[in-house]
């Protein structure tokens, strides 16, 4: 009985996705805003800044990030496991970063240092809480001069979506990324206007 209950309330959180307000306002940082979220990021401290990075470059959820460990990394293979939240059953997923991303990392924490302590291996990298996480990324959206429902994490996992569709991503292979468990969630982030939708348009003019 609770995993149907859990199912119907993971459907209509599913459902409920859409890429703009009630009053039609946008939800998703557009390219330009993003590249200014990256370069105020650039201007925290280590610590948030690489917390504002792993949200923008993986699409994860701030829960999802604050529970990343050492272990979580994948030094290598430059790959990050999450545990994905809001799905019935439990479900990992393995989402590339970049390089530049993981040095940094790896030098700011000392993963491949803590992976090697059994205990080390499973602290949170980061020891704040949700609020903090978003207070941090709130003083980032205002320095970055970014107001609006998409000022917000969310405004970036929107913004991971659909700037990765628009760079030729798979929708199946953004899907995993996200931690989507429909297609037809992902599918939303194809939903854009403005510039974004004028991305798709050059594709279609020089390929006819």
């Amino acid at each position: 009985m609770q995993n149907s209950v859990t199912a119907r309330r993971d459907q209509r959180s599913d459902e409920a996705i859409s890429l703009y307000s009630a009053r039609g306002e946008r939800k998703y940082l557009n390219r330009s805003e993003r590249e200014r979220v990256l370069a105020a990021a650039a201007q925290l401290d280590p610590e948030h800044s690489l917390f504002v990075l792993v949200l923008a470059w993986t699409g994860a959820r701030v829960s999802e990030v604050l529970a990343l460990t050492p272990r979580s990394f994948q030094l290598e293979s430059g790959l990050v496991t999450f545990v994905t939240l809001k799905r019935r059953k439990h479900a990992v997923r393995e989402v590339p970063i970049p390089p530049a991303v993981m040095d940094s990392l790896d030098r700011v924490f000392g993963l491949r240092r803590l992976q090697l302590d059994e205990q080390g291996a499973l602290c949170r990298l980061w020891g704040f809480c949700r609020m903090t996480a978003w207070r941090v990324i709130k003083r980032l959206m205002a320095q970055a001069q970014i107001a609006g429902p998409q000022a917000c994490p969310k405004g970036l996992r929107h913004s991971f979506g659909v700037c990765s569709l628009q760079s030729g991503v798979p929708i199946t292979l953004v899907q995993r990324w996200m931690g989507h468990a429909r297609l037809s969630t992902t599918s939303i982030y194809l939903d854009v206007s403005g510039p974004e939708e004028m991305s798709f348009a050059q594709r279609f003019w020089q390929a006819a």
